[in-house]
């Protein structure tokens, strides 16, 4: 399945404006990662830009993203593509035993919370750096509904240290900080 593919089936199921700016978000971080490590950089998108595109129809646990990975199924998609977006939801159980699924898991709360603190911030993403990310981290009321504890567990699962995944995170997505609401 392509790119554009996905997109459109995304954007048919996904009419909130947040949330598909939050699938480009993770789909930077993906991207980028997949440059990293030398991957399909196609594949990583797909599974970004549909990692969440059932959310409006099925928000609730686990028809999300379960139901979605029939919908993705009935469509062509590839059980890699379908367990990667099956393992971001950890109550699926579906394990995350590929870097894919891994880096999908570590990237999705992440940039949820960086686009949380880089929109209450003047310069937006532009001058956003990993200890103000950090520091926000700490307060457990903002963003309260970004798990940390999940944006922890990504990052000990992905094998990369914290500054550096936020950081690499951050570049990714001031690379699309105009389809991200979030340039200055």
């Amino acid at each position: 399945m392509t790119y554009d593919k996905a997109l459109s089936l995304m954007h048919e199921y996904t009419q909130s404006d947040a949330l598909r700016k939050h699938m480009y978000a993770v789909e930077a971080a993906m991207r980028a990662y997949a440059r990293k490590f030398g991957d399909d950089e196609e594949k990583w998108a797909v599974v970004a830009i549909l990692h969440d595109f059932d959310y409006e129809k099925f928000p609730d646990a686990p028809d999300h993203p379960l139901k979605g990975s029939e919908i993705l199924k009935e469509q062509g998609y590839s059980e890699e593509i379908r367990r990667a977006i099956l393992g971001h939801a950890s109550y699926t159980n579906v394990p995350r035993d590929t870097r894919l699924a891994t880096t999908l898991f570590a990237c999705d709360e992440l940039c949820g919370f960086i686009s949380a603190a880089a929109v209450i911030r003047p310069n937006k993403i532009t001058d956003l750096e990993v200890s103000s990310v950090k520091k926000k981290l700490k307060d457990k009321a903002f963003a309260k509904n970004v798990s940390r504890e999940d944006i922890q567990q990504g990052i000990a699962e992905l094998g990369i240290p914290l500054d550096e995944h936020i950081g690499f995170v951050i570049e990714a997505m001031k690379g699309v900080a105009e389809r991200l609401g979030l340039s200055a």
